[in-house]
């Protein structure tokens, strides 16, 4: 299921303000993805959507800031995840928490639910708050940078005020690190939040107000750094049915200036048997398969991406500039 390139794109839609009401045809198509994330035996086993908790609640989030009604079935499914613990998957996943968190508060303001389930979609919420504070590190991030702009989206529409020290502490770490922010999905988290808004304000936007100011940008490619870097490569399989950890150790020499998706591709021609795969995606491209190991989220396992010994890497393969002589890991890991 489409859910989350559809919720994406159905919140960027009103937030253009259109001059007339989006298709209720995609509307209907979000619904019906949303009732398709959660079919097959798996979910009903195992109480989660084909695709992730992320993307189930960016698509209530969208159906909310459209006006539009879900039912109580899906509403209760968020609540009980966030009640298990299923939105944490090993305990980093605040993105997650934040945006079902978004999306019920939405339901809630909205008055699209009844008063009891708002009462417990306010005492849920309030919970994720809570726990927010016990993962926001000394350096005031909130599991990590990526996440932290979902989690001040998340404060604001909960309305705490600015000199709150969770607050003022991650906007602060926020603003030290705003060139992280390279794509124009993670940019459209930030911005938001940089003008003290929520996803939630979309849908009260004064549209009759809003002037154009979408213009094209002129800007000049970063110049290259000259020479060469040598990076060691190393693909380990961490599941039980690997019959060895370490599948590849091999360094490979590449432009000053490469990616780590150059650095695979360089790998590729370096080693002939070396073979990857990429999916694309709005943060960038996912490493989908390496050396023939596929990672699928039925099987809730992923490629993750490491600076040796254990330090996970914060941007996509297109995005990470390794550094000449570092060890970089490819692990297919369980989440």
């Amino acid at each position: 299921p489409q859910t989350g390139r559809l919720a994406l794109y159905l919140l960027g839609l009103r937030a253009t303000c259109p001059p007339s009401e989006p298709h209720r045809l995609l509307v209907t198509w979000l619904k019906y993805h949303l009732e398709e994330d959660w079919t097959g035996e798996c979910s009903r086993r195992h109480g989660h959507p084909l695709t992730s908790y992320y993307q189930y609640g960016l698509g209530v989030l969208a159906l909310c800031v459209h006006k539009k009604r879900v039912r109580e079935e899906v509403t209760r499914r968020l609540l009980a995840a966030q009640h298990h613990g299923r939105l944490r998957h090993g305990g980093t996943a605040v993105d997650t928490e934040a945006v079902v968190a978004l999306a019920l508060t939405c339901l809630e303001r909205r008055k699209l639910v009844g008063a009891r389930l708002a009462a417990e979609i306010q005492a849920a919420t309030h919970k994720v708050i809570r726990s927010m504070a016990e993962a926001q590190g000394p350096d005031g991030i909130i599991g990590n940078i990526y996440s932290t702009p979902w989690a001040l989206q998340l404060f604001l529409a909960q309305g705490m005020c600015h000199t709150e020290p969770l607050y003022s502490r991650a906007m602060a770490a926020l603003l030290g690190n705003l060139d992280t922010f390279g794509t124009a999905a993670t940019m459209a988290q930030v911005l938001p939040v940089l003008h003290g808004h929520s996803y939630l304000d979309i849908a009260s936007m004064p549209c009759g107000e809003e002037p154009d100011t979408l213009t094209p940008m002129a800007m000049e490619p970063p110049a290259e750094a000259p020479g060469n870097k040598t990076v060691r490569l190393v693909v380990e399989c961490a599941q039980p049915w690997c019959f060895e950890l370490r599948l590849y150790d091999q360094r490979v020499s590449v432009p000053a200036a490469a990616s780590l998706l150059d650095v695979l591709q360089a790998a590729t021609t370096q080693e002939p048997h070396f073979t990857f795969d990429t999916q694309d995606t709005a943060q960038g491209p996912y490493l989908t398969h390496v050396l023939g190991l596929e990672a699928r989220q039925q099987k809730r396992n992923y490629w993750q991406l490491l600076s040796a010994p254990s330090t996970p890497l914060l941007k996509s393969v297109a995005d990470y500039m390794p550094y000449d002589g570092e060890t970089l890991i490819l692990r297919l890991s369980e989440w």
